[in-house]
């Protein structure tokens, strides 16, 4: 049963603190206008001149949502629904993206894809990663097959983490306690656990950077029940990044990572097949190297971005199953500039992706691709591409991109059109060919038509406003029934996204966004039909930073999977709270956060629980 949320009172100390920020107007100039996006075209490009309502997430957000994780905080974006973000630690993560599927989601880390050849979707496991690594995140929607590849249908979510400091030696430490109860628990006992430390600098030509961290997480069931068990979670992730700089024109970047988690899990023990607490358990290990030389040449640079990874995983229960995986990608471009109005990316990106079933099953993808982007002086800007997919087992396939868009001066700002036409191409996965329930080897690959339009308006005075139209066509849409296989009618997904970000003064933001999606044809679950998000952030003073959070999302349908019959799960509003002082010349940071303030009572996924009211209190600290 849902409970109502005091929304008059929250909007009421949200007018008042903006009242009160108008003495600080004058504080400091708004640089809004000059925001860099990367991930649409590749190339830093102001803004003003992208084709598409790029969502970046900067490293001052992700300090300002430290004790999260970077599920929770890229699901308060336009667009996006991450299921299982809300309920217990160790629940299996969905990514549903403007009415599509995770399969249908490309994650890069430091430009390179990533994801686990053994899982059904193909997808890497967020819950792998520490958000305390991260630089910047840049999320594209819409298919941008062209630059990225197989998979990248729906969107992008480019992670860049952090690099190593100009001293010679910094470092900094990080630790939350917290709790982790459910909305009928109010011990608050302290029940999460997250630490990180990092080691970085540079030395001449070198540079460094070493980080480890731990997160332990208890207190809650995974299945929601009369007489719950705790199901922990413990994840540790360790990460060395090294660099050399030959000269001004080459050097050379390198990585290694070990990430590991172990989860307890509830499953479906016979006779009943039904969700029970069980003593399951979920383990997964994960090791990346790469390499990244870069030569860079008068106008225009060569780079290869090479990386190696490999996942072990195990599910411990009635019916326990291992997995083995490999993947080995390499992407070698080069960019050149001609001018200041046009600018080129060719390149080839190849992968081989691997896996251990009954046999070990591979696949390979050879694709050249060719970006250009133009940018007129008169307003006109034309992001175009294609890419030749040579999959080893399904031939070849080519996609496209065109984006233009129309950017017109005003007096304080901008006002900018934009459109996009753009196709994918997704291959089945290794594990829907071969793997352990309803393989198919008879599936076709799907095929994706996006098409876009929308408006920006971006002022000098701190206001952004956007709005677009998408309409998706898919074709060939992988479905489970008995097994695997191709859907018999197309799917079709439409919708509009409204962003809006205003800035009054340089203490103030507010920030929101609405996602409309409608599904025309097919099936989904899990995918609310409205969703919306919005923020109010005040900076006290230098030192001093608060927030307030309000998300809704809308009733979806779910499968009950003690009748395996579909049903409507009701809708739900939450509230989350953050506040943090600086202290010591910037160098301690405290913060606290509530989430879920009101307590609301709700239903993520059919069966499972969710989080309650729960407080983390931290500490940061930079050397």
């Amino acid at each position: 049963m849902n409970k109502k949320t005091n929304v008059f009172g929250i909007l009421c100390l949200g007018i008042s603190m903006v009242g009160f920020a108008q003495q600080n107007k004058d504080v400091a100039t708004i640089e809004q206008l000059d925001e860099i996006v990367i991930s649409d075209s590749r190339f830093e490009l102001k803004r003003e001149h992208s084709g598409k309502t790029v969502i970046k997430i900067s490293r001052q957000e992700i300090e300002n949502n430290q004790g999260k994780n970077i599920a929770e905080l890229i699901n308060t974006k336009s667009g996006i629904e991450i299921n299982g973000s809300r309920s217990v630690e160790g629940q299996n993560l969905g990514y549903y993206v403007r009415g599509g599927s995770t399969r249908q989601v490309l994650i890069l880390i430091d430009g390179i894809a990533v994801n686990d050849p053994s899982l059904v979707s193909n997808e890497f496991d967020l819950r792998l990663f520490d958000l305390n690594t991260v630089e910047s995140i840049e999320i594209i929607k819409g298919a941008a097959s062209t630059l990225y590849g197989n998979a990248a249908a729906t969107a992008v979510i480019s992670i860049t983490t952090k690099k190593a400091s100009s001293n010679t030696v910094s470092g900094n430490f990080m630790s939350v306690i917290g709790t982790n109860q459910s909305q009928d628990d109010s011990d608050y006992n302290p029940s999460s656990f997250t630490n990180h430390v990092s080691v970085n600098g540079t030395a001449n030509k070198f540079n460094y950077l070493a980080s480890f961290g731990n997160r332990f997480v208890d207190g809650l069931s995974a299945a929601k029940s009369d007489n719950p068990e705790k199901d922990a979670f413990n994840r540790f992730n360790t990460n060395v990044k090294l660099g050399y700089t030959f000269s001004d024109a080459f050097d050379i970047s390198a990585f290694a990572s070990y990430d590991k988690l172990k989860t307890d899990i509830d499953g479906f023990p016979a006779p009943s097949y039904t969700l029970a607490d069980t003593d399951d358990e979920y383990h997964s290990e994960q090791t990346r190297v790469g390499v990244s030389p870069k030569l860079t040449y008068a106008n225009g640079s060569i780079q290869v971005n090479a990386a190696y990874s490999k996942i072990d995983r195990e599910s411990i229960s009635d019916y326990t199953t291992t997995n083995e995986a490999e993947s080995f990608v390499v992407d070698a471009f080069n960019k050149y500039v001609f001018n200041e109005m046009f600018y080129t990316i060719a390149g080839l990106n190849y992968t081989e992706y691997k896996s251990l079933f009954a046999d070990e099953e591979s696949y390979t993808n050879t694709d050249p691709y060719l970006n250009a982007v133009y940018v007129s002086p008169l307003g006109l800007n034309i992001n175009a591409g294609a890419r030749l997919n040579n999959h080893s087992e399904y031939g070849s396939h080519l996609v496209y991109n065109l984006n233009p868009s129309f950017t017109m001066s005003l007096s304080e700002g901008y006002v900018k059109a934009f459109g996009s036409y753009a196709t994918s191409f997704i291959a089945p996965n290794l594990s829907q060919l071969f793997g352990y329930y309803g393989a198919n080897l008879d599936l076709e690959p799907e095929e994706n038509l996006t098409m876009e339009g929308g408006l920006e308006i971006n002022t000098e005075k701190g206001v952004r406003l956007s709005a677009l139209y998408f309409h998706r066509d898919e074709e060939n849409t992988i479905i489970y029934t008995t097994g695997y296989e191709n859907a018999t009618t197309d799917a079709k997904v439409q919708g509009f996204e409204v962003e809006a970000e205003v800035k009054p003064c340089n203490a103030v933001v507010f920030t929101a966004n609405y996602t409309f999606t409608e599904l025309i044809d097919g099936t989904r679950l899990r995918l609310p039909k409205h969703k919306a998000n919005a923020g109010l952030a005040y900076n006290f003073s230098a030192n001093t930073y608060a927030s307030l959070n309000y998300q809704f999302v809308d009733s979806r349908m779910d499968t009950d999977f003690s009748t395996y019959q579909n049903v409507d799960l009701d809708s739900f509003s939450l509230v989350d709270l953050y506040f943090s002082h600086k202290l010591l010349e910037n160098r301690l940071k405290l913060f606290v956060g509530v989430t879920n303030l009101f307590n609301e009572d709700y239903i993520e996924v059919m069966g499972y629980t969710t989080k309650g009211r729960n407080v983390n209190l931290g500490l940061n600290i930079n050397l």
